[in-house]
């Protein structure tokens, strides 16, 4: 299986996957910290892949998405963006919009 059908593979299997560096126990730079604590708030499950134990993915996944950085959300197929991107869209309520298509947020999750 190439690079861009294992990528391929783990969007179609998760609804919202984050690959970032490290884990969500353990960042390894502040805007994967910073991406895990947003989906936190929103209160959503979500799957991660760590890019440093997977470099042909960390580099696979730069040429797939045209993004050059990490950390990089997706939800349903689709790239959302970085830390950045995510924490506006938070703040103006439309990240939770998003997350709530794919059943894995928490309604309750405060804003």
């Amino acid at each position: 299986m190439d690079i861009n059908d294992r990528i391929k593979a783990q969007l179609a299997e998760n609804p919202v996957i984050l690959y970032m560096k490290g884990t969500p126990n353990f960042p390894q730079c502040g805007f994967s910290g910073r991406a895990v604590q947003i989906l936190e708030q929103c209160g959503t499950d979500y799957a991660f892949v760590n890019i440093f134990e997977d470099p042909e993915i960390r580099e696979g996944l730069k040429a797939y998405s045209n993004w050059p950085t990490f950390p990089q959300l997706y939800i349903k197929g689709e790239l959302i963006g970085g830390s950045d991107i995510m924490l506006d869209m938070f703040q103006k309520g439309e990240l939770q919009q998003h997350l709530a298509t794919t059943g894995s947020a928490n309604p309750e999750a405060s804003s």
